[in-house]
């Protein structure tokens, strides 16, 4: 990872604790370092992602994006195998696995060990992925479809990300309302992160999304962005995830999402220096350029 994705020690200050997570699962060891920034390649292994439109929906197209991802320089792999795009309806467990396993097994047998997050909101999908070599969950939901995910990620000892939605995805995007998006997307995160510890999952180990897109519309994702630094409650690991979203979209005029890059790579840097430590995107390379530009102005030198 370059040297100028390091983040200044005031931004690391602001997470109590180490800055190091080290963690073993089956034992696979893993360890990130969030004195630098943390980039998630994402992975649609679905034939209808509002994204990529099923690029990735065949075992060896996801393979070679793992690839091209961490050639890149992401230092996480995120495999989506159930679409939650605006207006989708859930996909059957077994379905979700099916799409899953040949990608996940195949990427977890690598020398190299990748650090693998299973986009999942069910608790049997990520026990399956946690013994398949997967290291974190990613649950859009937060652990509300699927309470037992939680206890999940206690046993194995892995990382979680929740994320704020409101509502479900069939109907999130429907004149969403908020009093105050901030403090209301905050006692959310606060309120989950709280059950993931009550469940047994250290507070190290419990990174909040604010979900931008799932229940909001453009004004709540760019006021979200504005005040991230208040969005998510201190002491947690803060993840932003926007690429290619359909308020980029509106902001530049264009609705083919293959053609946001560019607004994505800005939206994600503008999002590090208001405190994101883990970037989601689905094209790395553009994103890590604007993320180096970004913290050299930010610490005024190289």
């Amino acid at each position: 990872m370059p040297e100028s994705l390091k983040l200044s020690q005031e931004k690391v200050s602001q997470i109590e604790g180490s800055s190091q997570l080290v963690w073993t699962i089956e034992n696979r060891t893993y360890a990130l370092d969030f004195s630098q920034v943390v980039i998630m390649g994402i992975i649609n292994l679905t034939p209808d992602s509002f994204s990529d439109g099923g690029l990735f929906f065949e075992a060896q197209a996801a393979i070679n994006q793992a690839k091209k991802h961490l050639a890149e320089g992401a230092l996480i792999l995120d495999l989506g195998a159930e679409t939650t795009r605006p207006g989708s309806l859930p996909t059957p467990l077994e379905e979700e696995w099916r799409r899953l396993e040949p990608v996940l097994t195949t990427l977890a047998a690598w020398p190299e060990k990748p650090i693998i997050s299973v986009d999942t909101n069910k608790a049997e999908i990520a026990r399956r992925a946690l013994l398949a070599g997967a290291a974190l969950v990613n649950d859009v939901y937060a652990a509300r479809n699927d309470p037992a995910i939680l206890e999940v990620c206690a046993k194995f000892g892995a990382p979680i990300i929740l994320m704020h939605m409101l509502g479900q995805p069939r109907t999130m995007q429907v004149e969403p309302r908020y009093d105050d998006v901030v403090g209301e997307v905050r006692a959310f995160l606060l309120e989950r992160a709280l059950a993931a510890m009550k469940a047994g999952v250290p507070r190290e180990k419990i990174f909040l999304d604010p979900g931008l897109g799932f229940g909001k519309n453009a004004d709540h994702n760019l006021t979200l962005i504005k005040h991230f630094a208040q969005v998510i409650p201190p002491g947690f690991r803060r993840v932003m995830a926007l690429s290619r979203k359909a308020f980029l979209g509106k902001i530049i005029k264009n609705p083919d999402a293959l053609k946001r890059d560019a607004a994505t790579a800005t939206a994600t840097a503008i999002s590090v220096l208001k405190g994101a430590e883990i970037v989601r995107v689905h094209n790395v390379a553009p994103s890590l350029e604007a993320i180096e530009v970004a913290l050299a102005i930010d610490r005024e030198g190289l």
